[in-house]
């Protein structure tokens, strides 16, 4: 292999960022290629991108493909076309995709029609819901890759079952995980709750984006008569994505001192101290869901299901309707009895262990 091989690192979506920056770090101290970044420009917010970088020690990235909003047809399809303009010029060796974006399945597609070799990190996801397109995007980028590393055991057993080689599937843990670790002591966790004014283990913390949940004016009334209920009895401090601000204009606002508290979306080590903090958590995010789990923090997940079931049956993770106020008020005050364990692996080390195989892979690719 020719020294420095050139390894693409694809990212898009906020969660993506929070899983190339230790690959990145892994790849340059394991000495034997060089990562170049491409951003999609999917997530063009700068609170759900920008901040990323800065806030996670990435470098400015390569390639900007300057994507921006649209639908899951004009996004993938964009992604596609400028993805397939830049890749011939970069000479890569590995094209490394994350998760289960659009951007994900976009360049997976665009690699592999180029005969470039796709790795796929956070492999093996399965909700078995079709109505998710997360899901399509995992299954797809899935039967693409030529290296498929899992966040957990049950992960390699689904792509056993649907036939993938076992000799293109590596257990390598929870690459979030890691930046977790690398961040949260280093955070002045004290600062943050004064900022947002209140106390450790007496707040709930609230993430919701999903169109099922946030696009659906019916679905989301009824999240939103959980929070103000909850906001009776304790904060309630709900950062609000992008997509939601469209569908919050429509309902009533909280009530005169109501003590639900509406915010702009977070900087990373931001939202991660009040998540390290937090009594309970209300999501809809699989990204939430593992960081829970990994802090030991009780979390309700307004789904019907979970790629993620292994935070439900080792973790602190329960799912509850969304479309049910009334069950989901009820599991946020019972939420102090939620008890898990930390799944293998998930040790902070997930980064070494894929830039080692990539090293090795790329000698044979």
């Amino acid at each position: 292999m020719a020294a420095q091989a050139k390894v693409v690192l694809v990212a898009g979506a906020r969660p993506n960022f929070v899983k190339l920056a230790p690959l990145y770090k892994a790849i340059k101290d394991e000495g034997r290629l060089r990562p170049f970044i491409v951003h999609t420009g999917q997530h063009y917010d700068h609170t759900m991108s920008g901040s990323f970088f800065s806030d996670l020690e990435i470098p400015v990235p390569d390639a900007n493909l300057d994507v921006g909003p649209g639908s899951h047809a004009v996004q993938t399809g964009t992604i596609m076309m400028r993805f397939e303009s830049l890749l011939p010029k970069l000479e890569a060796r590995c094209v490394v995709v994350f998760g289960d974006v659009n951007s994900t399945i976009a360049c997976a597609l665009v690699a592999a029609k180029q005969g470039i070799p796709v790795a796929h990190v956070e492999a093996g996801l399965r909700s078995n819901d079709w109505t998710m397109p997360e899901e399509i995007n995992r299954v797809l980028t899935d039967r693409l890759s030529n290296r498929l590393y899992t966040p957990t055991r049950d992960a390699s057993n689904n792509l056993l079952r649907e036939g993938i080689p076992s000799e293109r599937i590596v257990f390598a843990g929870n690459i979030m995980v890691d930046t977790l670790r690398a961040h949260l002591p280093t955070i002045d966790h004290g600062s943050v709750l004064r900022q947002y004014g209140v106390e450790a283990r007496r707040y709930v913390l609230v993430t919701l984006h999903r169109p099922s949940n946030v696009d659906d004016a019916d679905t989301f009334g009824e999240l939103w008569r959980a929070l103000n209920r909850a906001a009776r009895d304790e904060v309630v401090l709900f950062p609000v994505h992008p997509r939601t601000r469209a569908t919050l204009k429509r309902l009533e606002p909280p009530a005169p001192g109501s003590r639900l508290r509406l915010s702009e979306p977070l900087p990373y080590r931001t939202f991660l101290a009040l998540l390290a903090n937090a009594r309970v958590v209300l999501t809809d995010s699989g990204g939430v869901q593992e960081e829970t789990t990994a802090l030991g923090i009780p979390c309700v997940t307004a789904r019907p299901n979970t790629e993620r079931p292994i935070t439900i049956t080792e973790g602190t993770n329960r799912l509850v309707p969304p479309g049910d106020a009334q069950q989901l008020v009820i599991a946020l005050q019972e939420a102090d009895g939620y008890r898990g364990r930390i799944p293998d692996l998930w040790d902070g080390r997930t980064a070494e262990r894929i830039a080692h195989d990539l090293g090795k892979r790329c000698d044979e690719w």
